[in-house]
């Protein structure tokens, strides 16, 4: 299983720890394209589960899906000029359709906002038309001329975007501080992954953007992730496309518009979060299988009885809507087989054999603790939920453990400086000058990856001109 399983340790080497259990645990395989990767089955299933877990949260809130094209006219595109201008340089063109050079280049969609503010200029009339809330589940193209990292950065990603038109400032405040709340209880309750809730310096949010918030999490190697993200976009783009709704008043108002996203970058966050020198670790509640049924048998005669014991336990399992799956496998060895569903992050194992038969018990084994558990026949479906969510558990707070400890508030810019080399986020004080915010990061990489929505007092001098100081603000190095 040498060669099968992780040779380097996550403390000794995370970016190569990173890239092997990607290809090992077949989550996903490099594409011939630069920048791309090809999901593999298993990737997308845990793909699958988050969204599914989000689109029933955002259909509670009337929210509809739709699929938008993904080639943008360039006219459409440059519009808005903050936009385009944050944009433009991420963007694949099409110049050539068929054997025609086009008139007007077109962009691979980078987001979607321009093409669909250009239609929601002709479907939004009165106050009657709105609100309008829709989400699509679609591919984004993004020219990444830094280096890459499978789930991470990459050229083309899997996304949904929501797009919502309101009446006024207060329904599109409450639409963002609605998704922030979804996007908040999906990382936490579905990936066991603690984030910190802020909103972006002005230089750091969305192009055309009013403001934006943004979920931030820690990598194990010091680096900050960006979650998700949303936007109020105020009326900037409703004043570009012109999006106007007659109001009950009698007169012509502009839109107040909203977007908002998370990727399959998500899925590594969770890989880098969870992961040990086994390979993967994945929460039980995204785990495309949350228990994996290993039959143990030497014998021929041993088999049957083994076998119908872990098919009638799989059939339960299946009723109480328990993902599992029973490895009958009998080309590989028990031993071939725990060490595969390991680095596949399987959060429980169950083992049958001829002793537990005997003794009418099962064995639990725990993915994240390596902890053996014998439970009784009678018991076992009972003990099995109570394992995975306390499986759930351990690894929520063992990531929250991390993420509160790796928050470090600093004075001066020499801590500051030497913060920085240690990873994770530094806590310190701002004067709200981009120029101050544009040398830190020019002197050390970091950026300010937060303002906190709860306003924290000030406790020191701004941390780079050391003049008075407006806000208490999380600065890290990022992916």
């Amino acid at each position: 299983m040498s060669e099968l399983g992780i040779t380097v340790k996550k403390s000794e080497n995370i970016s190569e720890w990173y890239t092997q259990v990607v290809l090992k645990s077949e989550l996903a395989d490099y594409a011939p394209v630069h920048g791309c990767i090809v999901l593999r089955d298993y990737s997308y299933a845990i793909w699958e589960n988050i969204q599914k877990y989000f689109d029933e949260k955002i259909k509670e809130l009337g929210h509809k899906n739709v699929y938008f094209p993904c080639l943008i006219p360039e006219s459409l595109l440059a519009k808005e000029t903050e936009h385009f201008k944050g944009f433009k340089p991420e963007c694949a063109w099409v110049t050539v359709g068929g054997n025609d050079v086009l008139n007007e280049r077109l962009a691979i969609r980078p987001t979607s906002e321009t093409i669909i503010y250009a239609l929601l200029q002709k479907w939004i009339r009165s106050w009657r038309d709105l609100p309008i809330k829709i989400n699509q589940w679609c591919n984004i193209i993004r020219w990444e001329i830094k280096s890459t990292k499978p789930f991470l950065r990459t050229t083309e990603f899997l996304w949904q975007e929501g797009h919502t038109a309101h009446e006024n400032l207060e329904d599109a405040e409450k639409e963002v501080f609605d998704i922030l709340k979804i996007y908040h209880e999906l990382m936490e309750d579905l990936l066991s992954i603690p984030v910190l809730l802020g909103r972006k310096s002005e230089r750091e949010k969305f192009a055309g953007a009013y403001y934006t918030l943004t979920l931030e999490a820690i990598m194990p190697d010091g680096k900050a992730l960006q979650m998700g993200t949303v936007h109020n976009l105020g009326q900037n783009f409703s004043k570009v496309f012109d999006i106007k709704f007659l109001g009950k008043d009698g007169k012509y108002h502009y839109v107040w518009t909203t977007s908002w996203g998370i990727s399959t970058r998500l899925i590594g966050a969770l890989i880098m979060v969870h992961g040990d020198d086994k390979g993967l670790i994945i929460p039980p509640k995204v785990a495309p299988y949350q228990v994996v049924i290993v039959p143990i048998f030497y014998k021929v005669e041993e088999r049957e009885n083994v076998l119908k014991v872990a098919h009638e336990l799989k059939v339960n399992l299946i009723k109480e809507k328990i993902r599992v799956i029973l490895d009958d496998r009998e080309w590989y060895t028990p031993g071939w087989k725990f060490n595969e569903w390991e680095l596949k992050g399987v959060p429980l194992r169950i083992e049958i054999g001829p002793r537990d038969l005997k003794e009418k018990t099962i064995t639990l084994v725990r993915r994240d603790t390596g902890e053996r558990i014998a439970v009784k026949f009678e018991d076992a479906i009972n003990e099995i939920k109570s394992t995975l969510d306390k499986i759930h558990s351990y690894l929520y707070n063992k990531a929250k453990k991390f993420l509160e400890g790796s928050i470090l508030t600093v004075k001066n810019y020499d801590e500051f400086k030497e913060a920085i080399t240690k990873g994770g986020f530094i806590r310190a004080c701002w004067c709200l000058k981009n120029e101050c915010e544009e040398k830190i990061k020019d002197e050390t990489g970091a950026t300010i990856r937060l303002i906190p929505l709860n306003k924290e007092e000030v406790f020191s001098k701004c941390i780079y001109c050391n003049e008075d100081a407006r806000e208490v603000v999380y600065f890290a190095k990022a992916y």
